[in-house]
């Protein structure tokens, strides 16, 4: 009986054979290749950031992060260093690390704000707690209304989401909209490059 033979490719072998083909589009600037490395790789990313941050929001603007830094630094990537998926990985894992230092220092300035903040522990505090809590208020200044006032309840009179739906009458799903958003548009303000020191300016 006659048998016929075939080569067959281990499938191992096709997925680093794919990965090597991104690899190069990356560093040659081909975004169709930069695409695809994100449609293969992001679900990855996010799921690393969702793991270490607890929060959604968080985890995608890190793979945004990762991405764009990738894009960025496409002509650091060596091969013989490693694969591009360990490359994305490492990455992933320094913008981890900067989300939560960042988250750190947010933690820091709202602990700061709730504090007592009489004219008194003002003038004795020192000069960095100082700024974060000016810092902080100008920043609140400048967020729409309805955020700022929820942002505010929160922070200074240490209400709970649902307590703030009791006294405003808003809905708590509209109140924690709220409070998303504008904590959202709060860390974008704080983690500005030359925030400290320098001041926010209001919108005008």
């Amino acid at each position: 009986m006659n048998t016929s033979t075939r080569t067959i490719t281990a499938p191992g072998t096709e997925e680093t054979r794919y990965e090597e083909d991104l690899a190069r589009g990356l560093v040659a600037a081909d975004e169709e290749a930069f695409a695809a490395i994100y449609r293969h790789w992001g679900s990855l990313v996010r799921t690393m950031a969702t793991r270490s941050l607890g929060d959604v929001h968080e985890a995608e603007d890190v793979t945004q992060q990762v991405f764009v830094g990738a894009w960025r630094g496409r002509h650091g990537f060596r091969p013989e260093r490693g694969a591009l998926g360990a490359w994305l990985v490492g990455i992933t894992r320094r913008k981890i690390i900067d989300a939560l230092a960042a988250r750190t220092r947010r933690m820091a300035v709202v602990d700061s704000a709730t504090r007592d903040a009489t004219p008194t522990r003002l003038t004795q505090a020192a000069p960095d707690a100082v700024l974060d809590r000016v810092l902080l208020a100008e920043a609140l200044s400048q967020l729409p209304h309805a955020q700022r006032d929820v942002l505010r309840m929160a922070f200074y009179e240490d209400l709970t989401q649902v307590q703030i739906a009791e006294r405003t009458g808003v809905p708590l799903g509209t109140v924690k909209s709220h409070a998303r958003r504008g904590l959202h548009r709060l860390r974008l303000m704080i983690d500005q490059p030359g925030v400290h020191g320098a001041g926010i300016r209001p919108n005008r």
